[in-house]
């Protein structure tokens, strides 16, 4: 084998880890692509013989190029980033493929995929290289340009911030799943009692229709009173996972018009997050569901 394949075969050994890296860092998986080809590019005009640990070394130059990307997303870079919904992965509802599992453990849902789009890019990286990949504040802290101790202090600020604003879905699919029956059964009926009985209290319902804000609904009475307004959608929705959590598509006459994805913490639906920008479901192929 030459110098060069051994180099290729080295790094896609590390190619699902540093995508999933990427994705949890751009919320775009396109973009997270784009990142891991460069981090390719870099490694291809290094000197390797000086890494003693490649995985790491991969992990923190993707954690740089996403960085640098956040940070050029607008003028001042360490002010948090207008929220956007990231682009989903669906799935079948029977289960995620063996690719899709890797890029989407630790339960990486929309609704914390939100929650990171929050946060200021330098807080972003420390939380997600640290808590999520166990990435040394002590290798993360020259990425950031901070020390290990101020290192520490953006990811505990992320950790807050994530803990108050997406709590950890129920690990249970069928538990999930009943919820979300349950809401689309009240929503066909028109039931509103039962529509707000499977809802949590300070349920919030966040909508990203395209128009570069994301629109944001707070309280059981008030979602129940917005879900029944689009009772006539309710034959053409179509059960699936969107990114490891249950959620649904819906796509009357095959064309998707929404995707919506259910935080279910003990029986009761905490968050709903859905999709109706026109660039985002343009990538989504309903025959995926079939």
């Amino acid at each position: 084998m030459g110098a060069e394949e051994f180099l290729a075969e080295r790094f896609e050994e590390h190619r699902g880890h540093l995508r999933a890296v990427a994705y949890r860092m751009l919320g775009s998986l396109s973009e997270a692509d784009d990142a891991v080809q460069e981090a390719w590019l870099r490694l291809h005009r290094t000197d390797i013989g000086e890494v003693e640990n490649l995985g790491g070394w991969l992990t923190t130059v993707v954690g740089r190029i996403c960085l640098n990307v956040l940070r050029s997303r607008r003028t001042h870079p360490e002010e948090p980033l207008d929220a956007r919904m990231p682009e989903p992965v669906i799935s079948r509802p029977d289960g995620v493929d063996p690719e899709q599992a890797a890029l989407l453990a630790d339960s990486v849902g929309l609704a914390l995929l939100v929650v990171l789009d929050m946060l200021a890019p330098a807080e972003r990286l420390a939380f997600v290289l640290h808590d999520m990949f166990a990435v040394p504040f002590e290798e993360i802290a020259p990425v950031v340009e901070r020390t290990p101790a101020a290192t520490r202090q953006l990811a505990s600020r992320a950790r807050r911030r994530v803990q108050d604003s997406a709590p950890s879905p129920d690990p249970d699919l069928t538990r999930q799943r009943v919820a979300v029956d349950a809401f689309f059964a009240a929503t066909r009926t028109g039931d509103f009692e039962a529509l707000v009985a499977v809802l949590d209290p300070d349920i919030v319902l966040r909508s990203d229709d395209g128009s570069g804000k994301l629109l944001s609904l707070r309280g059981a009475q008030s979602v129940a009173d917005q879900a029944l307004m689009f009772t006539s959608l309710s034959p053409f929705v179509r059960p699936a996972l969107i990114n490891g959590v249950a959620g649904v598509v819906v796509a009357p006459k095959g064309r998707v018009r929404s995707i919506m994805a259910f935080t279910v913490v003990g029986n009761r639906i905490v968050a709903i997050d859905a999709i109706t920008a026109p660039d985002l479901l343009a990538t989504v192929d309903p025959a995926l569901l079939d």
